[in-house]
């Protein structure tokens, strides 16, 4: 008997997996809006978030299941009138700011920008000392 739980549980588990995969896709993740002026709203919107699973691909293109989820997330918001930068803030909220090509510049994010600069700054004032005294 004592075996007969685990035994039970190891069936279970991937049988669990595979429903959840086994899911129908959310409403909107495949369909586009009716309103053409909505559905471009979302398309732009759409390809500057990426998708979480491919992480390369903006949720636009990825076929995978959680990129359909938000895309139906953001045409359902769209659809509800919300503002694209209010649904981007709510999917950087939800899943951090790695969801976003446009990452916002704010205390954790300024070295990205700035370290970049500094480079070529410091590539240029190492030129001019190098090549700006044998004029």
């Amino acid at each position: 008997m004592r075996l007969l739980a685990p035994l039970l549980l190891a069936l279970a588990v991937p049988g669990a997996a595979l429903a959840q995969n086994a899911m129908p896709p959310a409403p909107y993740a495949y369909r586009q809006l009716e309103d053409p002026a909505a559905e471009a709203q979302a398309q732009e919107l759409m390809e500057t978030l990426r998708c979480l699973k491919c992480q390369s691909q903006s949720i636009a293109d990825s076929d995978a299941p959680m990129a359909g989820d938000m895309r139906h997330q953001v045409r359902s918001r769209i659809a509800a009138g919300e503002s694209p930068e209010a649904i981007r803030a709510w999917l950087v909220e939800r899943y951090g700011d790695y969801v976003s090509y446009k990452p916002r510049l704010d205390s954790a994010t300024w070295p990205l920008f700035a370290l970049p600069l500094l480079l070529v700054a410091g590539a240029a004032l190492a030129l001019w000392r190098r090549f700006g005294r044998r004029g």
